[in-house]
């Protein structure tokens, strides 16, 4: 087998003659596909046939197992690579002088290695070099998977004698936006009436008590007349929206008690957590508090263990090329009073909680709404006197009625982005316009904190533009 280049290797022979040593002159092996080198490198399960410049009477080998030889003539020597390692190759004249010794190395076949490197990873400059029995990865790939896909591949030719000096180009860190929206609505309406009836007969008291319940079994009205409708209500229900009216004649009273009420409420909750975290580490956010829990132990005494709340984030990145792989857990709680335990005199407060946990996968500056609850409770109740209640118009002076609607909706957007670190003065914190105040600003002006506009940097810059007119958007 003949091969392109031609290796020439400088070769030192020491011949040794009767009376003293000699040197001679320096003798060539050429390989017949090389160009000139001192060494012999065959690929594993490969052969090459090298030649030299004088005819040798006997060879060996010092390893078999790492390369087979044979010879083809007196000039010719054919080499097999059976396993990966270093050996070397004697040549012996044919008066048993030391013609030459050859190192011969067996390196892992890196040719069939880098054409498929090429076809998996195209674009990836991934450069693959033999050392020793093993193989070196160089280069600057875009991504940790292509890192992995390219030492998987290795690992099948040089199995366990792979040495990874790959980077990742390019930035590797996230910084995550989390906007957290929720509104709750409620709406709560009741109406209720009651009457009461009292007289006396034969020396006694005869009452009557109807509707709701809330009058005393007393002198209602009395009470109606006093000024405060409070007191005509025995079930501690505030006078809010209370109407009454009576009258008596003699020893006979009569009154009716109206009372209507209708509640809103609306609350609000929007929160902005911004994240940056490395490629493939975790990171998480908490905004609220801690909230203390006794919890009993084995032995009979009480801990406190403290349970968060709040807005909390926990997100871990991933870059895969282009794109961005989020595992993202998120969760909005409240304390809940109406969720609340209570043993004797240890009382420990609900949580209300709306939680999520996915993973998605993004490019550089998109969004994802990963969550969204639209909830929507109602409840109504009513109560009569039996049979009264049912009297039409009259009826209404026996029945109690409450309507109470509660709506809550909850929506969590996430936009990803792959960022670089910055000096120190392209930020602006919001204390940068901010500075105390001075004696005179505070004492004469009425100043609690005095403006500061930085004059560097792009704080400096930012503080400099003028917001004074009208900007933003208008929605009609």
């Amino acid at each position: 087998m003949r091969m392109k280049t031609i290796i020439r290797a400088a070769l030192l022979g020491i011949a040794v003659a009767a009376g003293g040593t000699l040197p001679v002159s320096a003798n060539t092996l050429r390989v017949m596909s090389g160009a000139a080198s001192s060494n012999l490198d065959i690929p594993m399960n490969r052969a090459v046939v090298v030649e030299s410049d004088v005819p040798f009477a006997e060879l060996s080998i010092a390893n078999p197992g790492i390369a087979d030889i044979s010879t083809l003539s007196d000039r010719r020597i054919y080499v097999l690579g059976k396993e990966p390692g270093r050996t070397t190759l004697t040549l012996l004249g044919p008066d048993g002088s030391l013609i030459t010794n050859v190192l011969v190395r067996v390196t892992p076949d890196i040719s069939e290695l880098k054409e498929r490197l090429r076809e998996v990873l195209p674009g990836e400059p991934i450069e693959v070099r033999p050392a020793n029995d093993g193989l070196i990865l160089s280069g600057t790939v875009t991504s940790a998977a292509a890192i992995d896909r390219a030492l998987d591949m290795a690992q099948r030719y040089a199995p366990g004698r792979v040495s990874n000096l790959m980077a990742i180009g390019g930035s590797q860190q996230v910084l995550l936006k989390v906007r957290f929206s929720e509104m709750n609505r409620s709406v709560r309406k009741s109406l209720s009436s009651s009457i009461a009836f009292n007289g006396s007969s034969g020396g006694g008291d005869v009452g009557f008590n109807g509707g709701n319940g809330t009058f005393a079994q007393d002198n209602n009205l009395a009470n109606l007349f006093d000024g405060d409708p409070a007191t005509a209500v025995a079930s501690g229900l505030a006078s809010t929206g209370v109407a009454s009216i009576g009258f008596g004649v003699g020893n006979v009273e009569f009154a009716v008690l109206l009372e209507a009420l209708e509640s809103k409420g609306f609350v609000r909750t929007l929160a902005e957590p911004n994240l940056t975290a490395l490629s493939g580490q975790s990171a998480s956010f908490l905004a609220g508090g801690e909230y203390p829990v006794p919890v009993a132990n084995e032995n009979g005494s009480v801990t406190v263990d403290f349970k968060p709340f709040g807005i909390e984030l926990n997100f871990t990145p991933r870059v895969v090329g282009k794109n961005i792989n989020l595992r993202l857990d998120a969760e909005v709680s409240s304390i809940d009073a109406a969720a609340s335990f209570t043993d004797g005199s240890t009382s420990i407060a609900g949580f209300s909680t709306r939680s999520t946990s996915t993973t998605v996968e993004m490019h550089d500056g998109e969004s994802f709404a990963i969550a969204g609850l639209l909830q929507d409770d109602f409840s109504s109740a009513t109560g009569q006197v039996p049979w009264l209640g049912d009297v039409p118009i009259l009826g209404a002076l026996f029945r109690s009625a409450e309507y109470e609607r509660q709506q809550s909706e909850l929506v969590i957007i996430i936009t990803a982005h792959l960022v670089t670190p910055t000096t120190g003065e392209a930020f602006a914190l919001p204390t940068d316009r901010v500075r105390p105040p001075s004696e005179h600003e505070l004492f004469l002006n009425g100043k609690v904190a005095a403006e500061r506009r930085p004059q560097s940097g792009a704080a400096g810059e930012v503080a400099r533009q003028d917001f004074s007119g009208s900007y933003g958007y208008v929605l009609e």
